[in-house]
């Protein structure tokens, strides 16, 4: 779950779009179902987003909730915080003056469910199958 936080005026309809296709295509790459991928964007007036006690006219401010996959180590952790680095900057250094963070979490997969059902183990052929019909199904 990615949940994109932002002043007015950064995101219209057609650049959400973009950055929600552009972030469930990678998940898709890495073999996992779209459905997996869930992008929330939240408008909030500059009034309402401060950085450091002070509005920001022009911010952003991401928190990604990894819940499939984890990252077994500090190196793995870096790549996948570069990769998120790399896929954001079009989408965000268009914008002048823009302050722009993210982080991401890990959470426990043993308090996830998708429609009532525990999502199959990773990379297993129920895994597999719910990428190929990108829908939860008992398994």
């Amino acid at each position: 779950m990615w949940n994109i936080h932002h002043t007015p005026g950064i995101f219209d309809s057609a650049d959400k779009r973009r950055l929600a296709t552009d972030i469930t295509d990678h998940y898709e790459r890495a073999g996992l179902p779209r459905f997996y991928v869930v992008t929330l964007f939240h408008e909030a007036r500059a009034e309402d987003f401060l950085v450091g006690g002070e509005p920001a006219t022009r911010g952003v401010r991401i928190a990604v909730d990894h819940i499939a996959r984890r990252n077994p180590d500090e190196q793995t952790r870096r790549r996948t915080a570069q990769w998120v680095k790399r896929m954001l900057q079009p989408h965000l250094e268009r914008h002048a003056d823009l302050h722009w963070e993210f982080h991401v979490d890990e959470t426990s997969s043993e308090l996830w469910m998708i429609n009532g059902i525990v999502p199959p183990p990773p990379l297993s052929d129920a895994e597999r199958h719910w990428a190929e019909t990108n829908a939860a199904t008992d398994y």
